[in-house]
């Protein structure tokens, strides 16, 4: 805030015909203030690009993908708790750090890779020549080099600029300094234990399973219909549509209920899950509107076989579109925690008919899932709105 107010003091100056010499002082003074906020900003988008993309790379690794569900469930948890929509940019400053360590790595390593390619190109036309020998020893050096400065980088903070100057005397220092390891331990275990990885898993587990019972009905009875003739298939279907469209009117404010308080049973509590909806219903629709509209084109993308080397797409696609999502849930489960008393019936009415046909598209695009899914009828377990991107992927 003083930040502003310097700066504000410095420019409102230079309106007049005849500045004042002070002027020019404040104003340097004020750079810093917008440059480190730059940054700042830069670092915070940088930290989202690594949620992200470790949300999706973890969502198509069997067990890890519980970790993906667990993290998205806790920011609808707690945006529901808190009321503030950036409180769901969860471990954002953590992962800018992440990132970098990634990022930086895999740059450093390209001298190591070009080498390792002019080492097999010259194996290849001469086997054992001097050449390749000697690729193979520049190799061998390059290497540990690589190793021993992306490890003094990690030591350091693992920033872009460690990777980019190895501080040849500083790591000298470092080498002289007592009780170096003991603190290198501790900061790993404090950085290993900030990430909270058992909380993220038991949560996306418990999570998964509680939708699991939800959805086993209506889910189970669409996957027999596909087995069935045409006359009693749509006599199955059609109980398990309507089923499939009550659950997807309360599954997600269910599973943020849950988030919220921590308690298993919370996933089953629908009659406390209506009383909120009568408290903030248009806010309910925003967030059941995005949710299951967002859902919709992971399994547009499944229409066609995905090459294996390309399977992240889809994950990738689905954690951009499911997380704002599962914000607005948190969000409009928190407008309904803080009022007492329900809205007007015209709103509660409207908020209701506007729900329906959203949950009745989505129904029908799960119900169509099968006949253009390359999966087939196995698609109608990916509940990508509640669940993983793919649960069974492993099979």
């Amino acid at each position: 805030m003083s930040n502003i107010v310097e700066f504000h003091e410095a420019i409102l100056p230079l309106a007049q015909p005849c500045p004042s010499p002070a002027a020019v002082p404040a104003e340097r003074a004020a750079r810093p203030g917008i440059i480190s906020r730059c940054l700042s900003a830069v670092t915070w988008l940088f930290g989202f690009t690594t949620i992200i993309a470790a949300l999706a790379a973890c969502s198509v690794i069997p067990l890890l993908n519980f970790l993906s569900l667990g993290y998205l469930l806790h920011v609808s948890g707690t945006v529901a708790r808190t009321g503030r929509l950036r409180d769901g940019f969860i471990g954002v400053r953590k992962a800018a750090v992440v990132g970098g360590l990634v990022a930086g790595t895999w740059l450093v390593l390209w001298p190591a890779r070009l080498l390792s390619g002019f080492w097999r190109d010259a194996e290849l036309i001469a086997p054992g020549s001097p050449t390749a020998t000697a690729w193979r020893a520049a190799l061998i050096v390059v290497t540990l080099l690589t190793f021993l400065h992306i490890a003094w980088a990690w030591i350091r903070g693992g920033k872009l600029v460690h990777f980019a100057w190895p501080a040849p005397l500083r790591f000298w220092k470092w080498l002289w300094s007592p009780g170096k390891f003991e603190n290198l331990q501790r900061v790993g275990t404090d950085c290993v234990l900030g990430l909270r990885l058992p909380f993220y898993f038991w949560l996306g587990l418990r999570g998964f399973f509680g939708a699991l019972c939800w959805l086993v009905l209506p889910v189970g009875l669409l996957l027999l219909a596909t087995r069935l003739p045409v006359g009693p298939a749509a006599l199955v279907s059609f109980p398990a549509l309507l089923m499939l469209l009550i659950v997807a009117i309360h599954l997600p404010f269910l599973q943020a209920h849950f988030a919220e308080t921590g308690r298993f049973s919370a996933m089953f509590e629908w009659r406390e899950v209506r009383a909120r909806f009568r408290r903030a219903p248009l806010a309910f629709w925003l967030a059941l509107l995005v949710t299951l509209l967002f859902a919709i084109p992971l399994y547009l993308l499944k229409i066609e076989l995905t090459p294996r080397e390309l399977a992240w797409l889809p994950s990738l696609v689905f954690v951009a579109f499911i997380f704002p999502a599962r914000v607005l849930t948190g969000w409009a489960t928190s407008r309904a925690l803080r009022r007492e008393k329900d809205r007007h019936w015209t709103a509660r009415w409207l908020g209701r008919l506007a729900i329906l046909p959203v949950a009745l598209v989505y129904c029908l695009v799960v119900y169509l899932t099968p006949f253009l899914s390359w999966n087939g009828a196995r698609s109608l377990l990916e509940q990508h709105a509640f669940l993983v991107p793919a649960p069974l992927m492993a099979l």
